[in-house]
């Protein structure tokens, strides 16, 4: 019986045969937190009488969720994460460096193959590089800083294969999103998802990590895609380690298989309070919005600016209107600005703030007001996600959050793009 990408990987990492269900114990490549979990991470770690990390230069800690710190508790617990960091020897990155799920792949700590654990459940994202990454609970990373292993059960597949060829105006987040409707916000749960077919073939490598960064907004604790030339490329630009890449086999077993066609794809949204919750954006259309923001670990990256940039350049966001903009990391900031996209979105009137996560988890920067409508490009939308539970988030594509900060309301991208 032939087995599925993620059953190879953990096959590989266990010295045997694994199926799927199978409860193992597996060595991992690397593993990460950030300071909304990582102050947990040290104090679990500590409490089990853990003295070194099994590897230091298999850890990296990332202070992105609030950067820079909004008040003293907070700062409180970036100055334990730098005092573990420096005694521990491990990769870390201040403030103002980007996200955890930019920064871990640019610095090229992840390559096809490798099983990576983060204290971060958009871990899966490194999935569009064909490892296996996934979140876990904060104790659980500690127990994988301790030891270099720990348990897993080994999840059923689910193989996406889609079709066809995205239209014009039409992003890898409108994929997505339309996958995680046709499937719901639980219909993948602890599954590992294989995204495949001539339309994530299409994708770029920034693309695909949109795609796996979502996985966990069906349930899926993988979201696993196959190597190519393309994935090649950018491993070679941003790391030396060799690696070996998986592929599943024809006659793998799979939990399901599902088939969709994206040549008729339009421009999707999802609506309050669910990710699931996503209709064509032609559906709510002139729905008035307060805020755009474009950035987070799912479309913070340069071409997502760049798709932006081609909606807004000479024009004006609406009066009255915010748009806010985080890039993924700083090395996207400065390529950014060296591709004129930074001036090109302050001069539509976008507000620049630190790379990191920025607004996405509501802990400082851009919390709306009561019954202000907000359209983001992050990946979730639950009440209270932006930091107020009486504002409404709806999630699109940047193409999407640029064109709707023009016009002050939800637009479709593609009236701009003709």
């Amino acid at each position: 019986m032939g087995q599925t990408i993620i059953e190879k990987i953990f096959s590989r990492h266990t010295g045997k045969t694994v199926n799927a269900n199978d409860l193992v114990v597996s060595k991992i490549d690397f593993c990460l937190g950030q300071d909304g979990t990582s102050g947990i991470v040290i104090d679990s770690f500590n409490k089990m009488g853990a003295e070194k990390v099994f590897d230091h230069n298999k850890m990296a800690v990332i202070i992105d969720h609030s950067s820079p710190s909004p008040n003293e508790g907070v700062s409180r617990i970036h100055k334990k994460i730098r005092d573990f960091s420096l005694a521990q020897r491990i990769h870390f990155y201040d403030v103002g460096q980007g996200v955890c799920h930019q920064i871990v792949p640019e610095r090229g700590y992840v390559v096809p193959g490798d099983l990576v654990v983060g204290a971060d459940s958009h871990t899966c994202t490194y999935g569009a590089l064909n490892a296996a990454a996934t979140g876990m609970g904060s104790t659980d990373v500690a127990a994988c800083a301790a030891t270099g292993h720990n348990w897993f059960k080994v999840p059923e597949s689910i193989k996406f294969i889609c079709q066809g060829k995205l239209p014009p105006g039409v992003y890898s987040k409108d994929l997505i999103l339309y996958l995680i409707g046709q499937v719901g916000a639980a219909g993948a749960t602890y599954m590992s998802c294989e995204y495949t077919g001539p339309a994530i073939d299409a994708l770029s490598v920034e693309g695909r990590f949109t795609i796996a960064n979502m996985a966990i907004e069906m349930g899926a604790k993988f979201g696993i895609m196959n190597c190519d030339r393309k994935t090649l490329e950018w491993i070679k630009q941003h790391s030396s380690r060799k690696f070996k890449p998986v592929f599943a086999d024809p006659d793998a077993v799979y939990y399901k298989v599902l088939e969709f066609n994206m040549n008729k794809l339009t421009p999707q949204v999802a609506k309050p309070h669910r990710v699931d919750n996503v209709c064509p954006v032609t559906e709510i259309a002139g729905t008035p919005i307060a805020q755009g923001y474009i950035g987070t670990c799912t479309n913070g990256r340069l071409e997502d600016f760049a798709a932006a940039c081609k909606i807004l350049k000479g024009k004006k966001i609406k009066k009255g209107v915010r748009l806010i903009v985080a890039p993924a990391s700083n090395w996207i900031l400065k390529d950014a600005m060296k591709k004129g996209y930074i001036n090109i979105l302050l001069d539509a009137g976008a507000t620049l703030v630190t790379p990191g996560c920025g607004p996405c988890v509501g802990t400082h920067n851009g919390v709306p007001a009561d019954g202000e409508n907000v359209i983001s490009t992050a990946n979730r939308n639950f009440k209270g996600r932006m930091g107020n539970i009486n504002a409404f988030i709806y999630l699109g594509s940047p193409a999407t959050v640029a064109a709707s900060v023009i016009t002050g309301k939800i637009t479709d991208p593609r009236k701009y793009l003709k």
